[in-house]
């Protein structure tokens, strides 16, 4: 840190009885009030540097000696005036990055310039704000920092802008440098590490004195101006911007917990601000944070996105800023964690734990990304190919990039699939979570994302298990975005003993994991006698109570019954089709006191303690002897 000393003789500067005084012979003929502090000076060695306190004085000349002059608006208050008047007394002073900005807004007010008196103070702190302050990292940040004491004043020296200015070009010319201390300060050592919590960054290594660090010590307004600055100069990757807002905001963001709770230092000072004006302190941070985000996809961590959702639902930001943090998430949503996506909702009208709206819109936003799955390139027609010029090539190439990217895309879905599956059996133990949302977030989700349906399948259990009001339609309603093909054989033994499913669905589940079984064996063989008497006795059911209404358009014996079945194929695709209709199946096994009909369905429905003996009674009898083994 550079320092410069002006004047030679020591200090004389007193106090008695709440007055400042200098000890000398000649007796004061000047006081000067400086807010609440009076000082006993002489005029002659201020008033030969101080071209205000001229003026001042000839206006109150005709005043009784000691002259009186009131500096109530003094800037820099009574230190930087004591410091001016040392200054013309000749006695030492030592100017610093800490006090310059202060010293430099005291001599203008005071008029201290090279027309009053040559190497006037004016002069003296413009060479060495020049020459050694704004060369320095350090001095520059603390330079900077300090003007928010003074920011009407420092505006209209120009001070903050050539502050700003030397502090972005010294991060301009070294963009990826950890340490700027080094190269810009000539002391030489290590800046200590500025900001609580700092974690780990993805393009450079850990380090105590990165110039972001630095720079998270200074207000939201000064921030916002160097950090648009260095983003204006085009030089810095957008993954350190990133970085960068990420120390920022763990510096001064309020430390929010999972139920969406302010917590530690944000408590701890009740006397200095409101709570309103706290908050709202906080809001203004938060979104001048999201104006800075690079427009670069992945510029910002997932996670460090979702933490500014979050902070803006506790926090009451605009609906603007959440839109525009939903969609960058949106853009980069298979790097979240079901933690992440977690977001409390503060809402008044809505009673849910978590804000299940806006993963609604953040997945609105992952979709409309408008990719499909890989396709395959095209064939060669005619069984030849002809000699490719080089052109071809290149649409080849970029052909083969292109597919690259939509594979890249295609493995994200299936990676958020994963992801919202995972989340949903995080929400479904909310009480107050309603049906609808859980099926939107369900129905999202493209089919071929989702390779298995066990997460799926959970998450519903959990849904049901904390839902147990919901009517019969309703679970239909929600269950019907269950692909029951998808289950593996766990979760079908867990479905089919599961009392809180429909009926329907249970069939279902009994019968693709029957139809797996058969077509395991390598051969498509004669339905077994308990799966032919459900379609019997369904058939029997259809019979008396056509589904259609109107005169003509009753199925015939060909269309629906077992004996019209030509080959093993179509029965299987016949019952495929029979428990795909939205007719429920379960109202025609069940009578009005709920007792099941037909004793095979019973057997077939039955959760016996064993289920794998269960599975193997609904195999079929003729299998071959390789399939057995």
């Amino acid at each position: 840190m550079k320092f410069m000393k002006l004047g030679s003789r020591p200090d004389t500067f007193y106090t008695t009885e709440a007055v400042r005084s200098v000890s000398t012979e000649v007796s004061s003929d000047l006081i000067i009030q400086v807010k609440d502090c009076r000082y006993m000076l002489h005029k002659f060695p201020l008033l030969s540097k101080c071209l205000r306190l001229q003026r001042l004085c000839v206006e109150s000349s005709n005043s009784p000696q000691p002259q009186i002059i009131q500096l109530p608006d003094f800037p820099g208050g009574v230190e930087a005036f004591e410091t001016c008047a040392k200054f013309c007394y000749g006695i030492t002073i030592t100017v610093s990055a800490f006090n310059i900005v202060a010293l430099r807004c005291a001599a203008e007010y005071l008029q201290m310039t090279e027309d009053v008196e040559k190497g006037n103070l004016k002069y003296k702190l413009d060479v060495f704000f020049g020459s050694c302050i704004l060369r320095g990292w350090k001095d520059s940040i603390l330079a900077l920092q300090s003007t928010k004491f003074l920011p009407l004043w420092c505006e209209d020296l120009g001070i903050t802008s050539r502050c700003v200015d030397a502090v972005a070009s010294k991060v301009l010319a070294h963009p990826t440098k950890v340490n700027l201390s080094h190269s810009y300060s000539r002391g030489g050592r290590d800046d200590a590490s500025l900001c609580n919590g700092t974690e780990s960054h993805r393009h450079r290594p850990v380090s105590k004195g990165w110039w972001a660090e630095d720079l998270a010590e200074l207000g939201i307004d000064l921030y916002w101006r160097t950090m648009v600055a260095i983003k204006s100069g085009g030089k810095v990757p957008s993954n350190l911007i990133g970085d960068a807002l990420k120390i920022y905001a763990s510096r001064w963001l309020p430390n929010i917990s999972k139920d969406g709770y302010i917590s530690k230092r944000e408590k701890s000072n009740p006397d200095t601000d409101s709570f309103e004006e706290l908050t709202s302190k906080h809001r203004f941070l938060l979104e001048s944070i999201i104006s800075l985000l690079p427009m670069e996809k992945g510029s910002a961590s997932c996670s460090f996105l979702l933490k500014l959702l979050k902070a803006a639902n506790i926090l009451g930001a605009s609906s603007a800023a959440k839109m525009e943090l939903a969609r960058r998430v949106g853009f980069q949503l298979e790097e979240a964690t079901v933690t992440d996506l977690l977001i409390p909702s503060l809402s008044q009208t809505d009673e849910t734990l978590y804000d299940v709206d806006i993963v609604i819109t953040i997945l609105e936003h992952f979709m409309l990304q408008g990719q499909s799955p890989p396709t395959s390139p095209p064939r060669a027609k005619f069984g030849f190919e002809r000699r490719r010029s080089r052109s071809a090539e290149n649409v080849d190439f970029e052909f083969q990039e292109g597919r690259r990217s939509s594979s890249a895309s295609h493995s994200s879905k299936l990676k958020v699939a994963k992801l919202i599956d995972r989340y949903q059996q995080e929400i479904a133990h909310d009480v107050n979570l309603p049906l609808s949302k859980v099926i939107a977030l369900a129905e999202a989700i493209p089919d071929f994302a989702r390779i298995d349906h066990d997460d799926l399948y959970k998450a519903i259990d959990i849904f049901l298990k904390s839902h147990p009001d919901l009517n019969k339609s309703e679970r239909k309603r929600l269950c019907r975005v269950l692909d029951c093909k998808k289950l593996s054989m766990e979760a079908c033994m867990h479905a089919a003993q599961n009392e809180l499913l429909p009926l329907r669905v249970v069939v279902q589940v009994l019968f693709f994991e029957q139809a797996r079984a058969v077509m395991a064996g390598g051969q498509v063989t004669e339905l077994p006698s308990n799966i032919k008497a459900l379609l019997a006795t369904h058939e029997s059911n259809l019979s008396k109570n056509p589904p259609f209404s109107s005169a003509g358009t009753c199925p015939t014996e060909d269309e629906w019954s077992v004996s019209g079945l030509k080959s093993p194929k179509s029965k299987l695709s016949t019952l495929r089709m029979k428990l795909a209709e939205e007719d429920d199946i379960d109202e025609s096994f069940i009578n009005h006191d709920g007792v099941l009909k037909n004793s095979k369905f019973k057997a077939i429905c039955s959760l016996p303690g064993r289920p794998k003996r269960m599975f193997s009674k609904l195999w079929p009898s003729n299998r071959s002897v390789s399939e057995r083994h």
